[in-house]
């Protein structure tokens, strides 16, 4: 495995540093017995769906860049993590479904980015259902389209930090209503469009059909 196996890992994890700060502060305040505020009420009645979905996202997140090193696939330890990767991040998705559904809307949401959740939220976990499917089948080129787009879901809080700085830069306020709801959406799509762009990569279809006419017939599972 060479060094720049590693940078395109290191740039997910990245991108997800934000989120997973913000995520670590929040159960740091909810394991503290915090004072009840309007920005916190929902998370203090009913914590259990943001610890679960705190936590499936940093495993997820983390353990999943790690999928896209080239040298990792090869190995046993691919299938190992998937087996830890389907649950966390099926657990981020519903329980990110559950939330926008279950918690009163926060101050700066609207009833638009509440469906957009429902909406994102199903999506992703219905890739991870179609990735495991199809490794169970051998289709491992499927498998692996649905993952990488299941992951780019996931991965959606990082970027749409990104797409709500600029706003915050020029107004100094938080964005809300249809405003913000456009970046959450742009954040997402950015992401989703950016995974088609990887899985399009003429060099990643020529390596994942190698890889699939080599396990015909072995019995192995590496995808």
């Amino acid at each position: 495995m060479t060094m720049r196996e590693w940078r395109l890992p290191a740039a997910l994890i990245l991108l997800g540093l934000i989120p997973m700060v913000a995520g670590a502060a929040r159960l740091t305040e909810l394991g503290t017995g915090p004072e009840v505020t309007s920005a916190n009420a929902r998370f203090v009645a009913d914590p259990l769906p943001v610890v679960l979905h705190i936590v499936g996202a940093v495993v997820y997140t983390v353990l999943g860049a790690f999928q896209f090193v080239p040298g990792l696939r090869r190995h046993r330890w691919h299938r190992l993590a998937g087996r830890v990767l389907v649950p966390c991040g099926l657990t981020v998705a519903l329980t990110g479904v559950w939330m926008a559904f279950a918690y009163d809307l926060p101050a700066h949401d609207n009833d638009a980015l509440a469906v957009m959740r429902l909406v994102f939220g199903s999506a992703m976990a219905g890739a991870i259902l179609l990735g495991f499917a199809n490794a169970l089948r051998r289709h491992f080129d499927q498998h692996r389209r649905w993952m990488v787009r299941g992951y780019a879901i996931g991965l959606g809080a990082g970027t749409q930090a990104f797409t709500h700085a600029p706003y915050l830069l020029a107004t100094g306020e938080q964005p809300d209503g249809n405003v913000r709801a456009g970046l959450v959406l742009a954040g997402w799509l950015i992401n989703l469009a950016v995974a088609e762009w990887y899985l399009r990569r003429p060099s990643l279809r020529v390596t994942v059909t190698a890889r699939a006419r080599s396990t015909q017939g072995t019995g192995a599972f590496t995808e």
